[in-house]
């Protein structure tokens, strides 16, 4: 816990620290979905988007490459493990929480509210899910895929992002004191 405190306050990060809290944001984000799948099948792990939470929390906590580093490593290893998310989607998703934990990371220490912090970060992960779902459209021609998918996506998944609006910096808050 002390070196989590330290994390906090500190703009350094030694890789250590960032390796192993991608490591733990990346199981969570691959145990998260796999616990509301369970609760409430598939809709709820659409809902409340269980894998977004660890991935921006990680940014936030240990900086820009361990919250890239498990937001690229989140979904490949959910697929490997579980199937999900499904191939069509995997790369989406991919470059989504590369940009959460990115995003996150790289505001880690500006002084601004976190909750305009993730905000921040939520924009920057849809606009760039949007992108690439664009460039899998129009430059690939994948036929499986529409740009209403994009905002599909984002307003099925209105209650995971206010979730995450007032959850992470409930949860910033805690762990600063």
């Amino acid at each position: 816990m002390n070196t989590v405190l330290k994390t906090l306050n500190n703009p350094r990060v030694s890789v250590k620290v960032q390796s192993l809290a991608a490591l733990i944001a990346t199981a969570a984000a691959v145990a998260l979905p796999q616990v509301c799948h369970l609760i409430g099948g598939r809709a709820l792990g659409t809902a409340l988007l269980p894998m977004h939470l660890p991935i921006l929390l990680v940014g936030f906590l240990a900086g820009p490459l361990a919250g890239a580093a498990a937001g690229v490593l989140s979904p490949l290893a959910s697929f490997a493990l579980t199937g999900m998310p499904l191939m069509v989607n995997l790369p989406l998703m991919m470059a989504e929480l590369l940009v959460y934990g990115l995003t996150a990371g790289l505001m880690r220490n500006t002084k601004m509210s976190t909750m305009s912090k993730v905000l921040i970060a939520q924009i920057a992960g849809r606009l760039c899910y949007a992108a690439v779902l664009a460039l899998a459209i129009y430059a690939f021609g994948n036929e499986t895929l529409t740009m209403t998918s994009a905002l599909a996506s984002s307003t099925s998944g209105i209650w995971g992002t206010l979730l995450q609006l007032i959850s992470i910096p409930l949860i910033m808050k805690v762990m600063k004191r």
